[in-house]
């Protein structure tokens, strides 16, 4: 039996022409998207590279620089609280602004506090580097549960036959917000005189709280926008059950963290990146086990109906493996490592230009211009493979090229200071990324069933970040061990089992035809969400593919 059924003929939707396709750019809610798309963006290289940076100019140690970019793993825990998120009303503002513009918003004033608590904290001074950690930690929190509403609520502000349309906008805003975000962020820090070899705190607080300043667009966005009309049948819950939920939720979470802030403390300290990664994933498995049995606990003891905890939590989960079983495992496997590579090189790749001799402008003309341009070309591309190849023929062309792309940064070891072999490695490298990205988005979103499109996209992007990014926590403590040459040759070679696990998935599990991933032919695809035809694939009930009349238009 076919993992993905094929589309009856009467769901396959009319190829519309170009001048209709370039139209549809001009819908409102296309508009909508990019805003909303630009204020996501925003986020989150304000914990990665920008972050880093800064770090790197107050003379913190590589270690300890990397180490930060584990703040962002809400964006890989994001699918324990999205069911919350899409579920739970807010008292006051959900009936002011509808769900999804009220968790939006709350979302957004919770990145500006962030943002702001991070401006307030000078580096320099080590002991404030904790409240630098929790500024991080809550940026990433808040920014996955912004990332969650609004992929929830580009489903629900138009039918399918336009999510190509706003995931391209949503697309382009993303990238606009991490160009501010990036190069944007580098520039203002120059301008304000900070520099290696003269680290101005003034100058990064200034950047940041600008930073936070642009998230106004967000705020002001949100409460100018409508409510969409959602389709999504919820049952009907009283105030109590939510409340419940709320609270186990949060019991589970201050478990977690109890047992990751102590158990910490006695787990064994060793010079080994291997082994240290190995004790770090120890630590997290027992702190995520007691969160799970704490959870457990108390809907056992009846805290929470276990009825609502499980059309919450399980539901979802259970859908996917009814539909693949067994096969499932080798799914989940492929989702959680392919992206690997690049994301583990990634997330030191700042604070290698800096230790090759290039300047911070440099380093923002070519890795965040050109090379924010340069993935979006390769996503174009990836489209256009996706549509010409089978999907798992463009998933392996995809892995090869990130795996291979990172022995170009080999070669700028050997030739420090070089802008031609920068702009090279750059620009393949993005390239790169951005076609597997690409065709890796169009295979989750096949992947994805119409009940639970909100939450199963948020299980599958938290798993394809979690291990690169634990993973990528100690690329700074491998590179003070064994140098940068060594480090980028590793990235290549973690990327080489991935190819086995393509080739086991292309021979055991169907996952569908190119023609119907992109029914649009554009290419273009963020959310997991914007195909056409996919949409009918996932739920074989669906009847008519007309546009139903909508409130909100």
């Amino acid at each position: 039996m076919s993992a993905v059924k094929s589309v009856p003929p009467n769901q396959t939707v009319a190829k519309k022409s170009w001048g209709e396709a370039a139209k549809a750019y001009l819908d409102r809610r296309a508009i909508i998207m990019l805003f909303l798309g630009f204020v996501a963006g925003i986020p989150i290289l304000l914990i990665f590279s920008s972050l880093s940076l800064w770090l790197r100019e107050a003379g913190i140690d590589r270690s300890v620089v990397t180490m930060f970019s584990w703040a962002a793993l809400g964006y890989s825990f994001k699918f324990i609280w999205a069911p919350l998120v899409d579920a739970v009303p807010l008292p006051i503002l959900t009936k002011l602004l509808g769900r999804r513009r009220s968790w939006i918003l709350v979302a957004q004033l919770l990145i500006i506090l962030a943002i702001c608590l991070m401006a307030s904290v000078n580096p320099v001074d080590e002991s404030s580097l904790v409240w630098m950690a929790v500024g991080a930690v809550l940026l990433g929190f808040s920014s996955a549960t912004q990332d969650i509403v609004i992929d929830a609520y580009r489903i629900e502000l138009a039918p399918p036959s336009l999510q190509s349309v706003l995931s391209a906008m949503y697309t382009a805003g993303y990238r606009l917000g991490m160009i501010v975000a990036g190069a944007g962020a580098l520039y203002l820090a120059d301008y304000f005189g900070s520099t290696e070899a003269l680290y101005s705190y003034e100058a990064w607080r200034n950047t940041y709280w600008i930073m936070a300043g642009v998230m106004g667009i967000g705020v002001v966005t949100t409460l100018l926008i409508h409510e969409p009309v959602s389709e999504q049948v919820r049952v009907p819950r009283q105030t109590s059950d939510y409340t419940r939920l709320v609270l186990v939720f949060a019991l589970s979470v201050i478990g977690f963290v109890m047992v990751f802030a102590n158990v910490g403390a006695i787990l064994p300290d060793t010079e080994s990146a291997l082994w240290g990664f190995l004790i770090e994933m120890v630590h997290l498995a027992l702190s995520l086990t007691t969160a799970l049995v704490i959870g457990y606990a108390l809907v056992k003891v009846g805290v929470v109906k276990e009825e609502v905890a499980r059309a919450t939590w399980i539901e979802p989960i259970a859908d996917f493996f009814r539909r693949y079983g067994k096969k499932a495992l080798l799914l989940l496997a492929l989702i959680g490592l392919y992206r690997i590579s690049d994301i583990v090189a990634g997330v030191i790749s700042n604070v290698f230009y800096l230790d090759m001799g290039f300047t911070k402008t440099d380093i923002a003309n070519a890795v965040k211009l050109v090379g924010v341009v340069m993935v979006i070309a390769g996503g174009f591309l990836g489209g256009l493979m996706a549509q010409k190849l089978r999907m798992m023929q463009a998933m392996m062309v995809g892995a090869i090229l990130a795996c291979v792309t990172n022995l170009l940064f080999v070669l700028l070891t050997y030739h420090q200071g070089s802008l031609p072999v920068m702009y090279m490695a750059v620009i393949f490298d993005n390239l790169a990324a951005g076609l597997a990205s690409a065709v890796f988005i169009a295979f989750l979103s096949a992947l994805t069933s119409i009940r639970f499109t909100a939450v199963q996209y948020a299980i599958f992007s938290s798993l394809m970040t979690l291990l690169p990014k634990v993973l990528g926590g100690y690329s700074g403590t491998i590179v003070d061990n064994m140098g940068y040459p060594f480090f980028f040759i590793f990235t290549f070679a973690i990327g080489i089992p991935i190819l086995v696990l393509i080739y086991l998935v292309d021979k055991h599990i169907v996952i569908g035809d190119n023609d119907d991933i992109y029914g649009d032919n554009d290419g273009n695809d963020d959310g997991g969400n914007d195909v056409t035809n996919k949409l009918a694939k996932a739920n074989p009930n669906l009847t008519d593919t007309k546009e139903p009349p909508r409130a909100s238009e």
